[in-house]
C-alpha cells in the first residue's frame, strides 16, 4: 500500500475536503481508512485545470470522451463495499478513466490492475499514478469485458462501468471468497451489486446496495 504526499497541493482549502468528508460520514459511509484515503487523496488533479475548482463537490464531473469522473460518494460506497470483508491484495479495476477509484483502491490494496478501452484517458491516468508515486498500479489498454484473464484470479474486482448483465468473465476471474463491486442494468435503470465467490464451485452470492447511474461497459477499444 502506499500513501499520497500531495495531499495540501492544489487550489481548494482543507476546509473545502473536510466538507466533502463530513458529507460522505452523513451518507453512511463508516470505514475510516477509505475516509482518511479520500480526505488526501488530490481530487483536483484527476480534472481538466477548468473544472478543478468543483472536484471536491460531491457530485459526477465529465473528464471528455463521453465519461465521466465518479461522484465522491459513490467511490467511496465502492470502495467500502469491495473492503468490507477484509484486506484486498490483488484487486482489478474495470473502467481506470481519470484514474481517481484507482489512486483511492491503490492506497488501500495491496495491487490494483486495472483496464481501460478509451487509450487517451489511460496515458492520462499512467501520467498521475506516476506523479502521486503510486507503484503498485499495472494499466492495460484493453476490453474491461472481458477482465484480464492473464493476472487473474482476483481477491476483488471493481467496475466503473455498467453492463446489462454481469459478464460471466469477470466471475471467473473471481478467487474464492473474492468479491465483485458491479453497477447493472440500461442506462437510467441501474442498480450496484456486490457479488461474492463462495467456492470453487463457483457458488455466488448477490446483493444489491444501491441505485446508481453510471456509463455503459462498452466492448472493444478506442485509439
Amino acid at each position: 500500500m502506499n500513501s499520497i504526499e500531495l495531499g495540501g497541493i492544489g487550489m481548494t482549502s482543507q476546509r473545502t475536503r473536510e466538507r466533502l468528508i463530513q458529507r460522505l460520514k452523513e451518507q453512511g459511509v463508516k470505514n475510516q481508512r477509505v475516509l482518511d484515503i479520500m480526505r488526501v487523496t488530490p481530487r483536483h488533479l484527476f480534472l481538466d485545470e477548468a473544472l478543478s475548482q468543483r472536484a471536491y463537490e460531491d457530485t459526477a464531473l465529465p473528464i471528455g470522451y463521453g465519461q465521466t469522473l465518479s461522484q465522491p460518494y459513490v467511490v467511496a460506497l465502492m470502495t467500502e463495499a469491495l473492503l468490507s470483508q477484509g484486506h484486498r491484495e490483488k484487486v482489478l479495476e474495470i473502467g481506470v478513466g481519470s484514474g481517481y477509484q484507482t489512486a483511492i483502491l491503490a492506497q488501500l490494496v495491496g495491487h490494483v490492475y486495472g483496464v481501460e478501452r478509451i487509450k487517451p484517458l489511460l496515458n492520462k491516468a499512467r501520467s498521475r499514478m506516476r506523479t502521486l508515486g503510486l507503484r503498485n498500479v499495472t494499466l492495460a489498454h484493453s476490453d474491461g469485458s472481458v477482465g484480464w484473464e492473464e493476472h487473474a484470479p482476483y481477491d476483488a474486482i471493481l467496475s466503473a462501468a455498467a453492463p446489462e448483465h454481469v459478464p460471466e468473465a469477470l466471475l471467473h476471474q473471481l478467487a474464492p471468497g473474492g468479491v465483485l463491486v458491479i453497477p447493472v442494468g440500461p442506462e437510467g435503470d441501474q442498480e450496484l451489486r456486490v457479488v461474492t465467490r463462495q467456492a470453487e464451485d463457483a457458488e455466488f452470492e448477490e446483493q444489491v446496495i444501491e441505485r446508481v447511474r453510471f456509463v455503459p461497459l462498452l466492448s472493444g477499444v478506442t485509439r
